[in-house]
């Protein structure tokens, strides 16, 4: 029998303040989903309205203002004083590095839906099976990181450092435990979702087959070492490379063509077909200037009948009252917090692109979360949210801020060039290189030396299939058959 004793356990617990957590989850939002929330919640407070006269043309001073919508929330403050509601853009900026995401949203949002959608968006969807998972809290927080770096298709773009940069400071774990946690968002609904590469899917996938189905370690090696041989549908290719037999060669290619290779496109992603910017830029002169979309003011103001209600009430009805006011002041400060950090951010950007907005993106510089991070004076995470599917009009065209941040390539003098901007060169390399006798990967690296970018050959090549260009080869034989017909 045990003796009973004094232990002490240190352990990490994740918390945070209800009107933090909502103005983290803004923050995420994009403009559409920010529209369907909004109404969501003012559908539910009766102390919200929309300002009817909000989409009209106003007078110069005659704007509803979040600042005027906060001024009238706290003209209650001198009959109830209500605790825990000290929430501003200082609050953003000093506390920043301490803001985390529980586990799992607070009661009071757990069922409550991101965006209006006929059916469940892939994030939401996923996040609904973290929050019933056995995920330590410190695992939550990772797979939700992970959640957030997915494309429509469900493909995870980055690399296991990016999510690690992507964390809290809190969060403090290595590349493999979110390598570990990334292989369990894997093997959640659908099987495969977060994979980094069409192989890396069909894998997970076809090793969460039933035990003994026919055909699967054949297919996991075609998935794993010739993968372009099936894409190819190369028949030969792959009997002579795994020396299977014919019948065993069919099994594993109907396994592989029964699965899924694009496991998020089944979920209702994609909310509209056209780009709707959150963001505008313009040239003032010699500046260039950023302004948030209109929809980025939804017009809410106080409905003046309860307020008038709720200073002539008591007991319960009062209570009530109290408590749904107490929710439209953080949704009123979380928006006005919402936007000054996305035009912070956005105008971040802007200063350090504006070559781009020029010249294209052959003048595309280096930038990383980080750098906007300490100009604006708040965390990583916070600008990774601030522009994750959230969009910028441009006299270029139309981008997702996320577009603008790139990685550099070394030069011959010590400085550092985009990889934007080196595939742009690359680009225009190969468009007027001569058909007859396409430019090696190598040689493409010499050219780029010669102007003082120093870029490997396997660098180039990534570059290259990045952009879509097939290589040396491929281009040649294309070229002999256009002069064919």
């Amino acid at each position: 029998m045990a003796n009973p004793s004094l232990q002490i356990r240190l352990t990490q617990k994740l918390a945070m303040a209800p009107q933090l957590q909502q103005a983290i989850r803004l923050l995420q939002l994009n403009r559409i989903e920010l529209r369907d929330y909004i109404q969501e919640v003012v559908d539910a407070n009766p102390l919200l309205d929309h300002d009817e006269n909000s989409a009209q043309p106003k007078e110069k001073g005659e704007e509803v203002s979040f600042e005027a919508g906060m001024a009238e929330a706290r003209k209650t403050e001198g009959e109830q004083e209500y605790a825990g509601d000290d929430f501003g853009a200082d609050q953003w900026s000093t506390q920043g590095d301490t803001w985390t995401e529980t586990a799992g949203w607070s009661d009071d949002f757990s069922e409550r839906q991101i965006a209006d959608t006929s059916s469940t968006s892939l994030r939401e969807h996923l996040l609904t099976q973290i929050r019933l998972a056995h995920f330590s809290e410190m695992d939550a927080e990772i797979a939700k990181a992970i959640v957030y770096a997915l494309d429509d298709d469900g493909f995870l773009h980055g690399d296991i450092p990016d999510i690690r940069e992507s964390l809290l400071p809190e969060v403090r774990v290595g590349e493999d435990e979110i390598l570990a946690v990334l292989h369990r968002v894997q093997r959640l609904e659908p099987v495969g979702v977060a994979s980094r590469t069409p192989g890396e899917c069909i894998q997970v996938q076809l090793k969460a087959q039933p035990t003994g189905t026919a055909g699967v370690d054949l297919a996991l090696r075609l998935a794993r070492d010739h993968l372009k041989l099936v894409a190819a549908n190369d028949y030969d290719g792959m009997l002579k490379e795994t020396g299977a037999t014919s019948d065993n060669l069919k099994k594993a290619l109907e396994l592989i063509r029964g699965l899924d290779p694009h496991p998020g496109s089944r979920f209702d992603n994609r909310q509209d077909e056209y780009l709707i910017p959150d963001v505008y830029v313009r040239q003032n002169g010699d500046e260039w200037e950023t302004t948030l979309s209109p929809e980025s003011n939804p017009g809410l103001r106080l409905n003046k009948y309860y307020i008038s209600l709720l200073r002539k009430s008591g007991g319960k009805d009062a209570d009530y009252l109290r408590g749904r006011l107490q929710e439209a002041r953080w949704l009123l400060s979380s928006l006005e917090l919402r936007n000054r950090t996305l035009l912070s951010v956005s105008q971040c950007i802007v200063d350090t692109q504006k070559d781009f907005l020029v010249d294209g993106e052959i003048a595309m510089k280096p930038l990383i979360l980080k750098e906007v991070a300490d100009r604006v004076g708040v965390h990583e995470s916070t600008v990774s949210r601030a522009t994750t599917r959230k969009y910028m009009l441009t006299p270029r065209g139309i981008f997702e801020l996320k577009y603008f941040f790139s990685s550099h390539v070394r030069t011959t003098d010590g400085g550092k060039v985009s990889a934007t901007a080196t595939k742009a060169r690359i680009q225009i390399l190969i468009d007027n290189e001569p058909a007859k006798r396409p430019l090696s990967d190598q040689e493409i690296s010499q050219l780029l030396r010669e102007t003082g970018i120093r870029v490997a050959r396997r660098t180039v090549a990534k570059y290259r299939e990045s952009l879509g260009i097939g290589s040396s080869s491929e281009r040649r034989r294309a070229y002999r058959r256009t002069m064919t017909f």
